[in-house]
């Protein structure tokens, strides 16, 4: 996917533009040459920010800045969009009070539009209690179930170090 250039100085092609300063100041519409006039009086670049309009809309900036505020805002979007897999911790021992509170955390990511990883690690002798501990986490998925929709996108499984499972909201 090729990226479109934004036309700068001697790169836009209208006959007239609707200028605007840095500063927010209207010029209105003006021949291009008179814009690019305005743009080398004050050692600036004249940048169309626009093309989807007529006459388009050129701003007196310096085009470095422009390019850059530009990619940041991008890339700020792109990074919003993305959704994340957040984990939650549960123990093996874990209490009542403590699995509500861990039930709050995974609904306001579910809500936020992320995914859930449910992790109970399991050390020494818990090992051989896995039913035990599968047990807690259905507990756990049941208990959010009643508070929220959602859908197990990766089953409980059994891992090296303990139990996992991936739900997201349904």
């Amino acid at each position: 996917m090729k990226k479109k250039k934004t036309p700068v100085n001697e790169n836009i092609r209208a006959k007239e533009v609707r200028l605007v300063a840095g500063e927010g100041e209207h010029f209105g519409v003006v021949p291009i040459k008179k814009a690019m006039e305005v743009a080398k009086e004050r050692g600036l670049d004249l940048v169309q920010v626009t093309d989807n309009v007529e006459p388009p809309v050129c701003k007196v900036i310096d085009y470095g800045k422009y390019a850059y505020e530009e990619n940041k805002k991008k890339k700020k979007q792109e990074k919003a969009n993305k959704p994340q897999v957040k984990s939650i911790r549960l123990g093996f021992s874990i209490s009542d009070h403590d699995m509500e509170t861990r039930i709050k955390s995974a609904e306001k990511f579910l809500n936020g539009g992320d995914s859930v990883k449910i992790v109970l690690p399991l050390k020494g002798r818990q090992k051989a209690l896995q039913d035990v501990a599968r047990e807690k986490m259905n507990r756990f998925l049941e208990k959010l179930q009643e508070k929220m929709d959602i859908k197990i996108e990766k089953a409980i499984s059994k891992e090296p170090r303990g139990l996992t499972t991936t739900i997201s909201k349904g």
